[in-house]
């Protein structure tokens, strides 16, 4: 599938509306105590805040990353932009109908063009949407996700409550999490049928059945680890695991407001009109 033209057009949008300089006009994280040391609410769950990313924006230079964590553009194999193909993706376990399907769409039919969030995540982190940085606020009562690109979010409950019964289906689905020790797990379902699991011209849609549980882990001050597994019986023939993430605490406190409007897209959704057509 062809998306060279989109993602190069993407690439130049995003780097230019999120340049790590822009990052690093926010206010600096303090130096901690012991970085070994996990940070946890007064109920004793761990804290998960922070600003999380990989080590830099995308297409950028590392913003001050810590040492050893690596920087540059995000790691290959895990979705990102020149990254080695990955062994298993969503899309690689389409059943026949879903197979055929894909392959009468392009970079055209990507829903995100419009400045519609993805169902999951273009570097396989729900909460990066289609960029690569992302925020965490914890309450005592809710987990909130802020996603950079697109300004979108999620307020995920832990307090034991059902999944909502009057929200109608949305791209990212409605979310309820609860703590399996220092694991936050997140239960995510009720997702319409008309976004893709990942953008950039990469062919991932999907069903209303998607069903999507994500486990979050901090394994210290600076570290998350985040596991997910995504299932979706009309289109796939077997769950599809995400391979394990691992993002660093960003030297910055505060995401950008990074908005997107039709205006703003049209220029991609003809550039992706004019490179399908010429592919025919």
């Amino acid at each position: 599938m062809k998306h060279s033209l989109v993602t190069a057009a993407l690439a130049a949008t995003l780097l230019w509306l999120a340049a790590p300089s822009g990052h690093l006009m926010a206010q600096a994280m303090p130096a901690g105590a012991d970085s070994s040391a996990v940070p946890r609410m007064p109920d004793g769950h761990p804290d998960l805040s922070g600003v999380w990313w990989r080590g830099a924006d995308v297409g950028g230079r590392p913003a001050n990353a810590p040492a050893g964590r690596g920087g540059g553009a995000p790691a290959a194999g895990r979705g990102g932009r020149g990254a080695a193909q990955q062994p298993t993706t969503f899309a690689s376990l389409y059943n026949p109908e879903a197979l055929a399907k894909a392959k009468t769409l392009s970079d055209k039919d990507d829903p995100s063009l419009g400045c519609a969030s993805t169902a999951f995540g273009t570097l396989n982190v729900s909460m990066f949407d289609v960029g690569a940085v992302a925020q965490i606020v914890q309450t005592p009562k809710f987990v909130i996700m802020l996603t950079e690109t697109y300004h979108s979010f999620q307020i995920i409950p832990f307090d034991g409550r059902p999944h909502r019964a009057d929200m109608p289906p949305s791209n990212r689905g409605d979310a309820i999490g609860h703590w399996e020790g220092d694991t936050f797990v997140v239960d995510k379902t009720n997702f319409n049928d008309t976004s893709w699991i990942s953008a950039e011209g990469r062919v991932s849609f999907h069903s209303d059945a998607l069903h999507i549980v994500e486990r979050y882990h901090r394994v210290d001050k600076n570290t998350l680890e985040i596991e997910a597994t995504l299932n979706d019986p009309k289109v796939l023939t077997k769950p599809w695991v995400d391979p394990k993430q691992t993002l660093v605490l960003a030297p910055f406190d505060q995401i950008l407001q990074l908005d997107c409007s039709g205006g703003e897209a049209q220029s991609l959704v003809e550039a992706a009109a004019k490179q399908g057509s010429g592919a025919k």
